[in-house]
């Protein structure tokens, strides 16, 4: 046992008085939330003993914390309500101590609920009592029931009077909270003055430490690390910040931190990383009931990762009965970015339909987590990828070109990465891969990512190229022949389809990203059972060029393979040894006698014609393994007298 509880236990046994300041100065003054507890458990148990009523209201409040919800278990919450609602028995209805505690359970039912009528009416109540106390604790606990989208202004008005009430209270505690709460809302609203709001905070901050304060204050300095691109900082800041969670007893430490790390995995394009982290976490007690964001997490980390049957799993446990249901908490808009990233991935474009109308009310913000731990930039790029999803191109492009504005406003690096590659990925839907737009939003989005070492999440034309097991970068799709099957992987997505002439012809796209290859050179290729009829035209199979290229690339796969060998990657050694074979088997049907190169039969249009049909077999075929995939390599594969794959 330490000092401090030999001491607390020693009080405990006699009046509670020296209790309750102690533990009023620790919640108040500090932010010492842990031992704050300590302190009001100590006076509780002594006034009880006594029959101190007021005391034991008192210490009842002192329970419940700052924060709406800071006991978690189903017993924790019990047990304070219980002393709560026994202590306002006991107290003057008419005193100070019956108002607060009021407010505190007025406040738990509301938030639980999802309502904020009831406390609204106690703080009118505070104020016509002219209780300075009561008021500045009801202004913050309805505060913190307001935290979800369209209450913007309701939260400014709340903030604005406690930091008025502060002065009159002359407790340290209600100013910061006071000043926190008008720079959560800056946030939460966009507010171009919001870094004043913070140097603000952090001064006062500077004079007097408040360990809850600056936890908070700290979880946004771990956003703005993020929102800049550095992920390195960002994850070492996220550290700290847990650390100091803990450090004040804030039971959010530990949800922060997984949002914090899940955030920076996403631009990272490692979402599929998180799966095991977040299925535990889905699961822990710790987390507010309120909280919906991890099950839409865990989805998009599952589809990211391939398993389909747990991302939908997640998407039908988030939702219920009615994704409309869901409570428009502090982390409704994370849960919703969430649902619209794993619906797309899914193609699922009934939930992305749903989740377009909920969102478009609030459009013109950002998607910022609780109280400011993480920022998934502007809600315009989740209407943007659900219209993608749903395949309304034109109404894609404007959202997706307000979101990379907005993002650019708040100076949110990575989330304008990936509204740029989104805005190309629509763009080359609509007008195809070699549209002039297209090509310039993904150059930029691809030169952006490469500056920040960041890749797109979630894959798609424009992808930032993610770096190879040898550290050099791989761009865009890869396509691997295995037996009588092909491996097509892109994004961290992958699909496994049957052989087909249209797999060889877009294998050999794909090998060759950027080159445009005759329509009559792929037809000419080694003849497959399904290939058709032969041409007559009098054209080598392959020209000097796409010899060149087949080569070139030869040259490129014994350096792969020399490079995995030498790391023992024996699986990405098999991959490169097995499409070194198949471009070897290429080159050698494609030679005559002497190595001569053998013409092709038949006419440019009548060639043109059966490698579009057949490459189109193919992406169906890519299409119905994963139809994001598919989607994807339609839109950077171009067909016709010349042919290519341009991934951006």
């Amino acid at each position: 046992m330490s000092g401090a509880q030999m001491q607390m236990t020693r009080i405990a046994g006699g009046e509670p008085e020296s209790s309750l300041r102690a533990g009023e100065s620790s919640l108040h003054t500090d932010g010492d939330l842990r031992t704050g507890r300590r302190w009001f458990e100590a006076a509780y148990r002594a006034a009880q003993r006594r029959g101190d009523g007021d005391a034991m209201a008192r210490a009842a409040l002192g329970l419940g914390g700052l924060w709406v919800h800071e006991h978690r278990t189903a017993a924790d919450a019990a047990n304070v309500r219980v002393r709560q609602r026994h202590a306002l028995a006991l107290a003057d209805p008419a005193s100070s101590p019956a108002l607060r505690l009021r407010a505190r359970l007025t406040g738990e039912d509301d938030y639980r609920t999802g309502g904020h009528a009831a406390i609204l009416t106690v703080v009118a109540q505070a104020r016509q009592a002219g209780d300075p106390v009561a008021l500045a604790e009801a202004l913050s606990l309805a505060h913190h029931c307001v935290l979800g989208p369209g209450h913007e202004a309701l939260r400014r008005r709340l903030a604005q009077e406690l930091i008025e009430v502060a002065s009159v209270t002359g407790r340290h505690g209600d100013l910061l909270m006071g000043l926190l709460w008008r720079t959560v809302d800056a946030f939460a609203e966009a507010d171009p003055h919001v870094e004043r709001r913070l140097r603000e905070l952090r001064a006062l901050l500077e004079q007097h430490d408040h360990l809850a304060v600056s936890f908070v204050v700290r979880a946004m300095e771990v956003m703005l690390s993020i929102r800049a691109g550095r992920f390195a900082e960002a994850e070492t800041l996220a550290a700290a910040c847990a650390a100091r969670g803990a450090e004040a007893g804030d039971i959010d430490a530990l949800g922060w931190h997984r949002a914090q790390l899940g955030t920076i995995r996403w631009y990272q394009g490692r979402a599929a990383e998180l799966v095991g982290v977040l299925t535990d976490l889905a699961g822990s007690p710790e987390l507010s009931a309120m909280d919906n964001s991890t099950f839409a997490g865990l989805a998009v980390a599952a589809a990211s990762a391939g398993d389909r049957h747990l991302a939908a799993a997640m998407l039908a446990r988030l939702c219920g009965q009615d994704l409309a249901d869901l409570p428009r908490s502090s982390s409704w808009l994370m849960a919703m970015y969430g649902v619209v990233e794993a619906a797309h991935l899914l193609a699922d474009t009934r939930l992305s339909a749903q989740a377009y109308t909920l969102l478009a009310p609030f459009a013109h913000l950002p998607v910022v987590v609780s109280l400011g731990a993480a920022c998934l930039g502007s809600v315009h790029h989740c209407l943007g990828v659900a219209s993608l999803t749903v395949g309304d191109l034109d109404r894609a492009v404007e959202h997706l070109r307000a979101a990379v504005q907005g993002n650019l406003a708040i100076g949110h690096r990575p989330a304008v990465v990936l509204s740029r590659a989104r805005l190309g990925q629509a763009f080359a839907l609509r007008h195809g891969p070699r549209d002039e737009a297209a090509r310039r939003q993904l150059a930029l989005a691809a030169q952006e990512a490469a500056a920040l070492g960041m890749s797109v999440p979630g894959g798609g034309p424009g992808t930032a190229a993610r770096p190879s097991a040898g550290g050099r970068r791989a761009t865009g799709a890869v396509c691997r022949r295995r037996g009588e099957q092909w491996l097509v992987e892109l994004g961290g997505r992958t699909a496994v389809v049957d052989h087909g002439v249209g797999m060889s012809h877009l294998a050999v796209l794909i090998a060759n990203p950027g080159y445009e290859v005759p329509a009559v050179d792929l037809a000419a290729g080694p003849r497959s059972r399904d290939a058709g009829t032969a041409w007559s035209s009098g054209q080598p199979v392959l020209d000097e060029a796409a010899r060149r290229t087949y080569k070139e690339r030869l040259s490129r796969l014994e350096a792969e393979i020399e490079e995995h060998e030498a790391m023992n990657d024996h699986e990405r050694a098999a991959a490169s040894r097995a499409e070194r074979d198949w471009l070897v088997a290429e080159l050698a049907s494609a030679a005559g006698l002497a190595g001569r190169a053998r013409e092709f039969a038949g006419g440019e249009e009548r060639a043109r014609i059966a490698v579009g049909k057949a490459i189109r077999r193919a992406l169906n075929r890519i299409t119905e393994a994963d139809p994001v995939l598919g989607g994807q390599l339609r839109a950077t594969v171009h067909t016709g007298l010349l042919c290519s794959y341009n991934p951006g």
